[in-house]
């Protein structure tokens, strides 16, 4: 079982190390010290469980949690023992081991993911009573930034990057037109070019084989017009 730690503090990083080293299930891949770095990490790889502190400076646990669409099992690290009740609102988390770890409750924690099946889980936050379907995050600097999708008006493609113009600020992110077309709900957004995908909601005007959204004038392909034709309330 492929893992990885995500601990702000050292020496909590290298207990945990140490303890995975005498289990053989468990294939420690990475350490990170920041959730930033993880999730970076996890854009490009697939583990199947996480040992994450729930208590960090920068990103806090519950908030790297909500960045992950379909999140692994996760074990969560924590000095507050009243973190039980909510840490069980996300299905994701299998359970919860306070500092200082032991490597009895350790092992415990580990036969509660063995038994469990490895089947990737939606992020719900059962006290909310919903899901995070109308937003997305992005990182820029080092900080994850939320968007809300009812604000972007369009997504270009431009080489390695993506801009994402939304209606108050713009975005430059290194990351595909592709990865963020699967983000994107299609009740909203179309791709209606090889480099372009817009909120057909904010069409202003559409002329010929382009469309007017914000100040922005969009090309439409001929193979993608008949798909945005679909989509408009035509009288």
């Amino acid at each position: 079982m492929n893992c990885i730690i995500i601990d702000d503090e050292e020496m909590a990083r290298a207990i945990i190390e140490k303890i995975i080293e005498d289990i053989p299930q468990l294939n420690l891949l990475k350490k990170f010290s920041n959730a930033m770095n993880a999730i970076k990490y996890l854009n490009q790889n697939e583990v199947d469980l996480i040992f994450l502190d729930i208590h960090m400076p920068d990103f806090t646990g519950v908030d790297f949690i909500k960045t992950l669409k379909n999140p692994p099992k996760i074990i969560l690290i924590t000095s507050d023992k009243d973190f039980a009740i909510e840490a069980f609102e996300y299905e994701c988390i299998v359970d919860y081991l306070v500092k200082p770890i032991t490597k009895d409750r350790f092992e415990k924690a580990i036969q509660k993911v063995m038994a469990m099946p490895l089947s990737r889980t939606t992020v719900i936050n059962k006290s909310a009573g919903e899901d995070n379907a109308h937003e997305f995050y992005i990182n820029i600097d080092r900080r994850l930034i939320k968007i809300e999708f009812a604000s972007v008006n369009i997504v270009e493609a431009k080489g390695d990057y993506i801009h994402i113009k939304t209606e108050n600020k713009n975005y430059v992110v290194h990351s595909t037109l592709k990865k963020i077309e699967d983000k994107l709900p299609e009740s909203l957004f179309l791709k209606v070019h090889r480099s372009f995908i817009i909120n057909t909601k904010k069409i202003i005007d559409i002329e010929d084989n382009s469309v007017l959204i914000g100040k922005d004038v969009v090309p439409v392909s001929r193979a993608n017009r008949p798909d945005l034709m679909k989509r408009l309330n035509l009288l």
